[in-house]
Order: C-alpha cells, then sequence, then structure tokens
C-alpha cells in the first residue's frame, strides 16, 4: 500500500468522527452529461459513474460511515433508450461478478433494494447471489437501490399490510411506524442522515420518500462521474455544520 492510499484511510483533520452521518444517500445523477461535455456516447458516463460509486463506498469504510445507498436506477429509468436500457443491465451484472472477491474482502454487506421482480433473470440471480454471499459482513451496508421508485415503494408497504390486517394477523389500531418501515424495501437499515444529489438538480425524484423525512440535503453542481473524495469532503463539510433539531427548537 502506497504512502498516499494510507493517507486515504484516514478522516480528514477538519471533520469531526462523532459529527459524521451514519447513513449518506446519493442521487447519482450527471453521466449522461458528462459524457456529452466531452463528445463521448451515454454508456462511457455510466461506466465513469461506477468508478466513482466503487470511490464513494470505499470513501465511506474508510472514514467509518455505516451505510452507504445509491440510486442505481429508478422506476422511471425504463422509459430511455432500449440500448441503452439493456447495456445498464448488463454493466450491473458484470460490476457485480468483478466486485463481489473484494467486497468479500473489505466486509461490504450489498443489498438490492426496489422491485427485483422486473429486472431481467439473469441479473435478479447475480444479486440474489451477491446478497447471500455477503450477508454477514459487517463494516459498511451497500444498498443499491435498482428499479426503486419510493411512490412505489410506499404503495407495497400498504398493500402488504392491508393483507396481514385482512388476515386477521394486524389490527388497524396496532399500526405504527416502525411496523409501517417492516414493509419497507429498506427495512433493517437506518434512515440517511444525509442525501446528495449531483448535477446541480434540485429535486428528489422519487427517492426514499418516507426514509429521508429529516435528512440533511445537499445538493453540488457537480456531475456524478466527477464525484470524488474531495467532493465528498466538501459534502461533508456542510453536513456538520448543519444544526439538526429534527422539529425542535
Amino acid at each position: 500500500m502506497t504512502t498516499q492510499q494510507t493517507e486515504q484511510q484516514y478522516l480528514p483533520v477538519d471533520l469531526k468522527r462523532e459529527l459524521l452521518p451514519r447513513h449518506v444517500a446519493v442521487i447519482c445523477d450527471g453521466n449522461g452529461r458528462w459524457a456529452k461535455k466531452r463528445g463521448l456516447p451515454r454508456i462511457m458516463g455510466h461506466k465513469r459513474g461506477v468508478d466513482a460509486l466503487k470511490n464513494l463506498l470505499r470513501t465511506c469504510k474508510d472514514w467509518g460511515i455505516k451505510a452507504l445507498t445509491a440510486y442505481a436506477f429508478s422506476t422511471e429509468n425504463w422509459k430511455r433508450p432500449e440500448e441503452e436500457v439493456e447495456f445498464l443491465m448488463t454493466l450491473f451484472g458484470r460490476v457485480l461478478r468483478q466486485e463481489l472477491e473484494e467486497m468479500l474482502a473489505e466486509d461490504v454487506q450489498i443489498r438490492f433494494v426496489g422491485d427485483l421482480e422486473e429486472l431481467p433473470v439473469g441479473l435478479q440471480k447475480e444479486i440474489t447471489h451477491a446478497m447471500e454471499t455477503t450477508r454477514n459482513n459487517r463494516t459498511i451496508q451497500f444498498n443499491v437501490a435498482t428499479n426503486y421508485g419510493g411512490r412505489l415503494e410506499i404503495l407495497q408497504a400498504c398493500r402488504s399490510i392491508a393483507d396481514r390486517v385482512q388476515k386477521g394477523l394486524l389490527q388497524p389500531n396496532e399500526i405504527d411506524e416502525a411496523i409501517f418501515e417492516r414493509h419497507l424495501y429498506t427495512a433493517g437499515s437506518c434512515d440517511p442522515d444525509l442525501l446528495i444529489r449531483t448535477s446541480g438538480e434540485m429535486r428528489i425524484s422519487n427517492f426514499l420518500l418516507w426514509q429521508i423525512a429529516y435528512s440533511e440535503i445537499y445538493i453540488t453542481e457537480t456531475l456524478w462521474p466527477d464525484f470524488d473524495r474531495n467532493e465528498f469532503h466538501r459534502a461533508l463539510s456542510a453536513y456538520q455544520q448543519r444544526e439538526r433539531r429534527f422539529g425542535k427548537i
């Protein structure tokens, strides 16, 4: 390991460990625009976006952040050109196969959240294998939101709870936030403390609508493939300047 790699493992001196977010969520926006600016096909932006996500995951692990959730593919992304969607599905499977051994070595637990039954059967098998293989890893939880939509997630939770009520397994007056959260795709994960959106867009885009109720939001003009450790450092610095009151004075 080089001196530079060793230095990167340590938390920057201006960041306070006790004020780090436990869970960071990212809307990885701008791959296509990054490629267009360089006269490249959109798929090259997606390839570079994968590298940016791998670097962010390693940074979170090195700096002691316990969970990272990335918005990889939304329920609306099926409307993109067919060849781009096919490339993304192939890319997801290839990256899983290539990175699984390293995730095991680095103690990364990977989870996919979303309506996974709509994905290609081969990719579903890759996902199931990766999640099962890493389920006992504990250093960092890496959630990949794939075919994910916040409204659909809430609807499916409501349907699941309604089914339990109909079967007499649950009384309506027993339904509280804890029960509702157990029926979400993200069951078992703490809510994000920090939500980062790249490319300067000022919207949530149907992402984690329930879970980000009290998340701090950080917007950067940086396109996702250019989001590196320095950009993440700036995001964390801004986060640590916020006073999180959760509705209190």
